[in-house]
């Protein structure tokens, strides 16, 4: 039996209102956000790691894959990935920190959390030990993608490359992720608040509602265009071009293992720097996946997403036929196969499990608000010399995978000890 009006009505208020406090104690806080950070950041000082940044050039300078012969290219290692939200950009995320950490590379970290002060634009001062002139070879946690403060921490050939996702799913997703944090979503009162709110979306929507970005053309909004725009606008197509001109290499979700041939042929990397497990990943809903006519909605309520999604999704095949049907065939069963070895290595029981069933708090996922659907992975408690630290590497969820590279995640840790004392 459903509980009675006035009753959830107080339960939407208790909501906001504890919102609210947290929300305004947040703001008081942010007074010591702009004083220097209490440790330094990962900072290599070895040549491979100081290279000069130099005035943003007008558009970006060719990046040429590699040929695969041997000695026919060398690895790249300045890179922006522009992380979109609810697209597997954490599993990505991690081979970037690995890699930067196996070669000694300086990344541009946040200061203070593990976004660049997410959903307001990024900017150069928000970076961890930021100083004018500072050059940096990495930039990959979550942001609202601003090129020209982006392209002045990075040398002039650094390679730009994000992820995109089908955007109904990435909606769907985005909802259950967030909808939490997204006031608006309290007005919902059916088991599938979804569904319910995909039947008259501009009933429950408002664009100027906190949160509301994440349940609307999450893909432009991240990527720093207006997520509001009329589909039919011209601004739109200049948008999706301007992407194409600005990113060497968009990855999609759905195909994420040829995209990984694509970008390791592009940086000319190793196998093993594109090996991976799943992070991030959330429990099967007790909801069924959109399919059918919600689905349909879904799509035409973030058709701005839609767009971009159709012009990257006919461009990845053409860098496929380019790269070559079989040759990628051949290249994802190599990686698919050295995945699997590397799970039996390391993953004790060989699958991800719920968080309650995740033994050791270093490989505990970050939950979303008031539910623990994030898998996790125990790691395996005898393993090789040779494997063991590429396996926890591999295992590491973000947040404690950027404590262990020295970033000062002060913001994120005390709004952690928030969520443990009301139990959220």
């Amino acid at each position: 039996m459903p509980p009675p009006p006035q009753k959830k009505r107080w339960e939407s208020m208790a909501k906001g209102l504890v919102l609210g406090a947290l929300f305004t104690s947040f703001l008081l806080l942010l007074y010591s956000y702009a004083m220097p950070p209490l440790h330094a950041g990962l900072a290599s000082t070895t040549p491979e790691a100081t290279a000069p940044c130099s005035p943003a050039p007008g558009e970006l300078e060719t990046v040429t894959p590699a040929n695969g012969s041997a000695g026919g290219c060398q690895p790249r290692r300045d890179i922006v990935f522009m992380k979109t939200h609810k697209t597997a950009s954490s599993t990505l995320l991690n081979i970037l920190f690995r890699f930067g950490q196996k070669h000694g590379l300086k990344f541009a970290f946040p200061n203070g959390r593990n976004d660049f002060d997410y959903p307001a634009f990024f900017a150069r001062s928000l970076v961890q030990d930021y100083r004018p002139g500072a050059c940096f070879n990495i930039i990959c946690n979550h942001m609202r993608f601003h090129y020209d403060e982006v392209r002045g921490l990075v040398p002039p050939n650094a390679t730009f490359i994000t992820v995109l996702r089908d955007p109904a799913r990435l909606f769907e997703s985005s909802f259950h992720y967030f909808g939490p944090v997204v006031p608006l979503t309290w007005k919902l009162s059916g088991r599938d608040k979804l569904a319910e709110f995909l039947q008259d979306p501009d009933r429950y929507y408002d664009p100027s509602g906190y949160n509301a970005h994440y349940l609307r053309n999450l893909l432009f909004f991240d990527l720093g265009y207006d997520s509001g725009l009329d589909p039919g606008s011209p601004r739109v197509q200049e948008h999706i071009l301007e992407v194409e001109r600005r990113f060497h290499l968009v990855l999609l979700q759905e195909y994420f293992d040829e995209s990984l041939v694509l970008l390791k042929d592009l940086l000319c990397w190793e196998l093993e720097d594109v090996l991976y497990f799943k992070l991030n990943a959330r429990r099967d809903s007790p909801v069924p996946r959109l399919s059918g006519d919600l689905y349909r909605r879904a799509t035409a309520w973030n058709m701005l997403d839609a767009l971009l999604y159709r012009h990257f999704n006919a461009s990845f095949w053409r860098k496929v036929e380019a790269y070559g049907r079989e040759r990628m065939a051949r290249e994802v069963a190599a990686l698919r196969r050295a995945n699997e070895r590397m799970r039996r290595i390391c993953i004790d029981g060989g699958r991800a499990v719920d968080a309650a069933a995740i033994q050791d708090s270093a490989m505990q996922p970050w939950q979303p608000l008031g539910t623990k659907s994030i898998l996790g992975y125990n790691l395996k408690k005898s393993i090789g010399q040779r494997h063991a630290q590429l396996c926890r590497r591999m295992l590491t969820p973000e947040i404690q995978y950027l404590m262990d590279l020295g970033v000062n995640l002060w913001v994120t840790k005390l709004w952690k000890l928030i969520r443990d004392f009301l139990r959220w």
